[in-house]
């Protein structure tokens, strides 16, 4: 299987351009933001975001000076929401790196994401659509509410998966899915073909974080970037655990893991969770549930013009469906 690099091979020069843009885009004289800001930059990415906003504008009219003015503030919105995450699930690293809030404190991280968010909102308005704001502006406002979800569910083992998939829906897949669409749209493609890869990167999202949340109990940290179980650490049950809880024999001594973790509030060893997850079909389960998105994703690109850009978004699919970081 292709690793992401030579994917993106194709299109080096535009993501060198986006990266660029990106940097200049959160320049600022005050020293603390400008140092915080790029901190969180250099801490790097696979940039998925923007790269599939660059292929979607594949299938219009393709100018990199506009389909920059629409990568640059989603992957900008996706950066902002990762430093208020580390807030609310009190993380030291990302990407092995140290987070903002490690790095300075839980104040400086709000409001360098609110900075970013503002940045991104400044970028956008390159781009004369009224249905790109509208659209863009909507997937904040489900994306706050996937946030306020989560923490509503923290430990919580009777939510049912229909629970999980609709706040990964808002937290992950709907960013992607939009990022397919805009550029889309971007480039003046046809309606119909922004809405199949609205369909596309969607399904393509949700398999995105269902393949995240095994690896958060199945990785290493060398691989991942985190410490293996940080989910469940901060009250966080996915969808691995949730098929794991299905099995009568193994569910007592899960019940009896996250109550542990829960009173000692994540500040104790989960090793012993970890292997009642590896050892039950919760991980199996999930891998089936990840890929059957990923054929979604696939079939929805099928009416769409045989071209190197449709090629190489099924790449990334299958590369998002069997990713080890």
């Amino acid at each position: 299987m292709k690793n992401l690099m030579d994917i993106y091979a194709r299109k080096k020069k535009d993501i060198a351009a986006i990266e660029k843009e990106l940097a200049e885009s959160i320049y600022t004289d005050h020293a603390m933001l400008k140092e915080a800001s790029l901190h969180l930059l250099k801490a790097g990415g696979k940039r998925i975001r923007p790269v599939f906003v660059l292929l979607s504008g594949e299938f219009g009219n393709y100018q990199l000076q506009t389909m920059k003015h629409v990568a640059v503030p989603l992957e900008l919105i996706h950066m902002a929401t990762l430093v208020h995450d580390d807030v609310i699930d009190d993380a030291d690293t990302r990407r092995g790196q140290l987070t903002v809030r490690s790095k300075w404190d839980n104040r400086i991280a709000m409001y360098t994401g609110d900075y970013i968010f503002a940045k991104a909102l400044g970028v956008i308005t390159q781009i004369h659509k009224p249905a790109v704001h509208q659209i863009m502006s909507k997937a904040i406002v489900e994306m706050s509410i996937g946030e306020m979800e989560q923490i509503r569910f923290f430990f919580n083992h009777e939510q049912t998966i229909r629970d999980y998939l609709l706040r990964i829906r808002r937290k992950t897949a709907l960013l992607i899915a939009i990022s397919c669409q805009l550029g889309a749209m971007a480039a003046d493609a046809p309606d119909w073909v922004s809405n199949k890869l609205y369909a596309f990167g969607y399904n393509v999202g949700m398999a995105f974080q269902i393949r995240d949340d095994i690896l958060d109990l199945i990785g290493t940290e060398k691989q991942i970037g985190k410490p293996p179980g940080s989910d469940v650490k901060q009250g966080n049950i996915t969808i691995p655990v949730l098929f794991a809880l299905q099995d009568p024999e193994l569910k007592p001594l899960i019940l009896k893991e996250l109550e542990r973790i829960q009173l000692l509030d994540g500040q104790t060893d989960v090793s012993r969770f970890l292997d009642l997850i590896r050892n039950s079909e919760g991980i199996d389960k999930s891998e089936a549930l990840s890929q059957k998105y990923i054929d979604k994703a696939i079939a929805a690109l099928d009416p769409l013009p045989n071209t190197q850009a449709k090629q190489d978004l099924v790449e990334v699919a299958y590369f998002i469906g069997n990713r080890s970081y």
